[in-house]
């Protein structure tokens, strides 16, 4: 008898397996907030999960903890923090805008990293695990471009356009972004003697994209040093895809519709589930920490982003501030990240509506 639900219910255990990876990535990013606040002596007001109405909160020493109804994010909110409490005069001495600007640097900060750091403890679990693919040459197409620049099966890839390989996945990236048919230039490693070929990819009609004529993907099952360092590699992997993709959609190589939000999310963890549930809970686990890796370096990326009302708008200003001696006036970031907010949120409905409109 299978102990996974069927029907209707496996919707109801990707809502909560989605819940689960919410929780775990947004509560890692304000944890990071609230530790340097704290350790740098800055009054946390409220540390809360989510957005919109309260669903239920609790207080612990001067700090209220709340969970909100909708997973959209959340939030470390400090005394002072717009500056205006300061100013009327109401600061108890551990208010944001007390603490040095190094300091409030560090504590914003934090957020995106906390996220990596997550993202590496989520990629040393599946290393640990379920090992690495190598950028080892598995298959050489017959007649296929990568075989006319005499690259051969057990062939290692080092390098391809100058850029360090370490990983299977990253050969498939490159050729797979190479929308243009470019040429790559392939430094492989053959019996301890390094190679470097030019190979131009082929298009093929059926799929509309180019080929260089090969599959990689070498098993490797790592020692304890190797798995500290391939981690390390596949977390700068999933990094190096997120900054890819934000270029794509900037370019308008990604469309809207490449764009999710949590029902999107939601469908990609039941596709994810309903495909790994076949081989067992630890298929099913090891497929969700490949997502909340994915999700964790998302959100540390995308935080960092000189954008108004995320953690890299207001580094931004800190950093102006480092800069120049003294602050910008309290009343006019407030304004310039209140803006933010609000395109923010009006970018957040148009993003669930438009997950509506694909998936549901």
């Amino acid at each position: 008898m299978s102990i996974f639900p069927v029907g209707g219910s496996r919707l109801a255990v990707s809502i909560i397996l989605f819940l689960i990876i919410f929780f775990v990535v947004v509560i890692s990013h304000e944890f990071g907030h609230f530790i340097l606040a704290k350790k740098n002596g800055i009054h946390v007001v409220e540390f809360f999960i989510g957005m919109g109405p309260t669903l239920f909160s609790f207080t612990k020493g001067d700090t209220k903890y709340s969970l909100k109804l909708l997973p959209l994010g959340g939030a470390c909110m400090f005394e002072g923090e717009d500056g205006l409490a300061a100013e009327k005069g109401e600061s108890s001495g551990k208010s944001f805008q007390e603490a040095s600007v190094w300091a409030r640097i560090a504590t914003i900060f934090a957020g995106p990293l906390f996220n990596f750091l997550l993202a590496y403890v989520m990629a040393l679990i599946l290393v640990s695990t379920c090992g690495i693919l190598t950028p080892e040459v598995r298959t050489v197409s017959e007649g296929g471009r990568a075989e006319e620049a005499g690259l051969l099966p057990g062939d290692m890839i080092t390098r391809m356009n100058g850029k360090r390989i370490h990983l299977s996945g990253e050969v498939t990236l490159i050729s797979q972004l190479n929308t243009k048919g470019d040429p790559i230039e392939v430094t492989y490693q053959r019996d301890g003697v390094e190679n470097t070929v030019v190979i131009n990819p082929s298009y093929d009609e059926e799929t509309q994209r180019y080929y260089m004529g090969i599959s990689s993907g070498g098993y490797l099952e790592c020692n304890v040093p190797q798995t500290f360092q391939y981690s390390f590699y596949t977390m700068k992997f999933f990094a190096d895809t997120t900054f890819k993709s934000l270029k794509m959609l900037v370019t308008g190589q990604l469309s809207k519709d490449d764009v999710s939000g949590p029902v999107g999310l939601v469908k990609v963890v039941d596709d994810v589930y309903d495909t790994a549930k076949q081989y067992g809970a630890l298929d099913v686990f090891l497929n969700m920490v490949n997502i909340a890796l994915l999700l964790s370096v998302n959100l540390g990326i995308m935080n960092l982003l000189p954008i108004p009302a995320l953690d890299g708008g207001r580094l931004v200003f800190l950093l102006i501030e480092a800069v120049r001696g003294k602050p910008i006036p309290p009343e006019k970031e407030g304004m310039v990240h209140l803006a933010g907010m609000a395109a923010l949120m009006v970018l957040m409905v148009l993003v669930f509506f438009n997950d509506i409109a694909k998936f549901l």
